[in-house]
């Protein structure tokens, strides 16, 4: 009679619930863990992945996808071991359905490689039940019996090598799509991979893995972000954390010994899938192929727990057979679940909100200039500058190279009228990092409001070196001729940023203003009827060439601009003002004079409206003086 397969059910039976219980409960727990993020915002790198990508639905959701077509790819591989232990033959279909959706998710997300190969781990140790040191010692010693052997027999070579060759096939593809070159990674987003010395990248490489072995033990410290001085390097053998690397090397050695060695069967082929699934994974994030631009990034780790989920489980359940006190360890593991759960949700929580996010990390990683950037630039977009300025200098303090936190505290103190300290960060800024646009382009900002005209030209005119297509510098060149009296210059530089940005309000605005207040009606109208057919719902621009249209004599058209404008933005004083001048000059002194109050009452010391509200209720009080005689 045939041994029965041991069974983990029979080990933790306490444990034992009816299948659609168990799933009611995995459910629960899953809806625990992350209920309170559902509605919440997107956040940290979310807004180029998702907000600002036209392909939202497909890239920007990479992993969720990866994630997705993994589950469904694993699925495929079950249900061909389904039909196999029913008596049916191996199905090719689910395999190759396996191989198409497990390369989906390669082309969503480089760790979408890993799924393939986890499905080779598991068609091999639990579909086909493969001992690998048989196997090994086998193919070293050349052993004919190998022909008949259950790698032949079943036709895991074949399912194998169909894996690779998608695998393969898609990752041609992948780098067909987005060409050769590596990305460019930069010291402070994985200093290990800077060192010059092996002995050093080894040391390191090895500690960081031992620190996402103890995230994936104990995910308590947890931060969006590990770069800039997080993690600072070990040099030398005399670094206690070097027991880090020796208790995670231990553990390794110990399982992979066990995994190879046992005499029980069912106990390496566990041992080996989760040691598989716990390293295999990971392998794109290791640095062994190739460097990558992080130091720990916890997505990482996401199938590697899948690995580590297995390992528990089955220490668990040799524990349980053990131990004489079952119940205290039935509250230890519940207590564990507990915990996690409580974590998970915490964490959740956090990623509801990036100011939530950037402040759980200054406790994790106050070295890190990165977080309080973060912090800085959360608080500057809420229009906290004061608080917003402590944090970008913190930034700078910890990495004197920070070039994006001065740019934008350069920026705060420019709006602060604190010129000279903005222009000694931006002129640093593009020192060290001579093609940075954006920091030329606030220099020459800087240098215009202090009247250096040529030095703020000859700025403006480097950040469009450097960046092409930049239509905020092409505004403000404009401005900055536009100061100079150079109206050509400064026309062809707001054109030029309306071409390259469409929707660019302020540039045709200053291009409607200026050619009305050059005496260019005819062209002024002709510009602001383009703008609107681009930006038809821009009160701004309804505005502007209301007023060219009023200079014009087309006193309807006006009003009607007039009014839509007043209609979308209601508490411009200055929309109610320039309306009672048109009804002024066409007559209509009720209405001027009622839209000379409201403009008032909205702003008491509007420019020229007091005084032309004067001037009209003379001419009101004459025409009454006359008519009364």
């Amino acid at each position: 009679m045939a041994q029965t397969e041991p069974n983990l059910d029979h080990d933790v039976s306490w444990f034992l619930l009816p299948s659609y219980w168990a799933k009611m409960v995995v459910a629960l727990m899953s809806f625990l863990c992350f209920a309170n993020s559902y509605d919440g915002d997107f956040v940290f790198d979310d807004s180029e992945a998702i907000i600002n990508n036209k392909v939202a639905g497909i890239v920007g959701r990479a992993d969720l996808l990866c994630a997705l077509f993994f589950l469904l790819s694993f699925l495929g591989y079950c249900k061909a071991f389904r039909e196999n232990k029913e008596g049916h033959n191996f199905s090719i279909f689910w395999v190759l359905v396996s191989v198409i959706l497990g390369a989906i998710a390669m082309l969503c997300k480089e760790q979408g490689i890993t799924i393939l190969g986890l499905n080779a781990v598991f068609d091999a140790l639990v579909i086909n039940k493969l001992n690998v040191l048989e196997l090994i010692q086998k193919l070293l010693h050349k052993d004919k019996s190998l022909e008949n052997a259950v790698l032949l027999r079943k036709g895991l070579l074949f399912r194998i090598t169909l894996l690779m060759s998608g695998g393969a096939s898609i990752l041609y593809i992948r780098w067909r799509i987005m060409g050769t070159g590596p990305p460019a990674f930069t010291e402070v987003d994985n200093p290990a991979s800077f060192a010059d010395s092996l002995f050093v990248r080894a040391i390191n490489y090895n500690y960081y893995y031992s620190l996402n072995a103890w995230l994936l033990l104990c995910p308590w410290w947890l931060c969006f972000d590990w770069s800039m001085g997080c993690i600072p390097l070990i040099k030398s053998v005399s670094d206690w954390r070097i027991i880090a690397l020796a208790a995670l090397w231990f553990c390794l050695i110990g399982l992979i010994c066990q995994a190879l060695c046992s005499e029980d069967s069912h106990k390496r082929r566990i041992l080996t899938l989760g040691l598989g699934f716990l390293i295999i994974p990971f392998l794109p994030a290791s640095n062994l192929f190739f460097r990558v631009g992080f130091v720990i990034a916890e997505r990482v780790i996401y199938l590697p727990s899948i690995g580590y989920c297995i390992l528990f489980t089955y220490g668990f359940s040799l524990l349980s057979k053990q131990a004489k006190k079952k119940k205290i360890l039935a509250v230890a593991v519940l207590g564990i679940l507990l915990v996690n759960v409580m974590r998970c949700a915490l964490r959740s929580s956090q990623w509801r909100s990036e100011e939530q996010l950037f402040r759980s990390a200054l406790s994790v990683c106050p070295l890190n200039a990165k977080v309080h950037y973060n912090v800085g630039k959360n608080l500057a977009d809420k229009g906290n500058q004061s608080a917003a300025i402590k944090y970008y200098r913190e930034a700078v303090r910890l990495n004197p190279k920070y070039v994006h936190a001065m740019n934008n505290l350069g920026n705060i103190l420019k709006e602060r009228n604190e010129l000279q300290e903005a222009e000694e960060l931006l002129s640093l800024a593009v020192r060290i990092q001579p093609d940075f646009a954006a920091a030329w382009m606030n220099l020459g900002i800087v240098q215009n409001s202090l009247r250096r005209f040529e030095e703020a030209e000859q700025s403006y005119w480097t950040a469009i070196k450097h960046r092409k297509k930049y239509p905020d510098c092409y505004y403000n060149l404009g401005r900055l001729y536009a100061d100079l009296n150079r109206h050509v210059d400064a026309l062809n530089a707001w054109r030029n940023a309306t071409v390259l940005k469409p929707e660019h309000s302020l540039a045709w605005n200053n291009m409607i203003i200026l050619l009305d207040n050059t005496g260019n009606l005819a062209q002024a109208e002709a510009v602001g009827r383009e703008a609107l057919e681009l930006i038809p719902n821009d009160h701004s621009l309804m505005f502007s060439l209301a007023n060219v249209l009023g200079k014009s004599q087309k006193y309807k058209e006006s009003e009607a601009l007039f009014l839509k404008a007043i209609k979308a933005n209601p508490n411009a004083a200055s929309y109610h003002g320039n309306l009672a001048v048109l009804y002024h000059r066409w007559g209509n002194l009720d209405l001027a004079k009622k839209h000379y109050e409201v403009s008032l009452k909205l702003d008491p010391m509007a420019p020229g409206t007091k005084e032309n509200y004067n001037l009209l209720r003379r001419k009101l009080e004459q025409l009454q003086k006359k008519g009364s005689a």
